[in-house]
């Protein structure tokens, strides 16, 4: 596996797809202990039984900023009934950067400042953070097949989570 040399090896997480067999595009992903398909719609050829790869994006980055916010609203006892977030994903021409808006909904008894911290440290969240200066993506062949099936999942997001509200959020 590879690993950059700053990297500590139990960082690494470790998401195994492969395709089903079933329609053209439908793909099986096995991410730790859970596992889901990932496919496109009904009209362009798919089965429409899972997600697209860019809803996905979107998944991820609303879930880590949904779980940052919480983490922190809990950690400081604000008063946070309900987190929703909505992300809607904005393609402009191949080639061009996309653009993803992001909408926070708070309930609860928070005052302004509360909400506005909250947003705040949402754009901090560790996907959002990784993917946004543009993620670098090394792409290697397998010699011939995998040698490890398996499907890695060591915390990475919640340790990343809790060192963004250290360095942002200082107690």
């Amino acid at each position: 596996m590879l690993q950059s040399p700053e990297q500590e090896p139990a960082s690494e997480e470790t998401v195994l797809l492969q395709e089903t067999g079933l329609g053209a595009y439908q793909v099986k992903v096995r991410s730790g202990c859970a596992t889901f398909l990932v496919d496109e719609p009904f009209g362009v050829g798919g089965l429409a039984s899972g997600p697209n790869p860019y809803d996905l994006l979107g998944a991820a980055i609303g879930a880590s900023a949904l779980m940052t916010m919480r983490l922190f609203a809990t950690e400081r006892a604000f008063p946070t009934d309900q987190i929703r977030v909505r992300v809607t994903h904005y393609r402009g021409n191949q080639g061009e950067q996309p653009l993803f808006v992001k909408e926070i909904e708070l309930t609860g008894d928070l005052t302004g400042d509360q909400r506005q911290e909250l947003a705040n440290l949402s754009s901090l969240c560790p996907v959002e953070v990784a993917i946004s200066p543009g993620c670098v993506v090394r792409t290697v062949l397998a010699s011939d097949e995998f040698t490890d099936d398996s499907a890695l999942c060591r915390y990475g997001h919640v340790r990343d989570m809790h060192e963004t509200i250290r360095q942002n959020n200082p107690t």
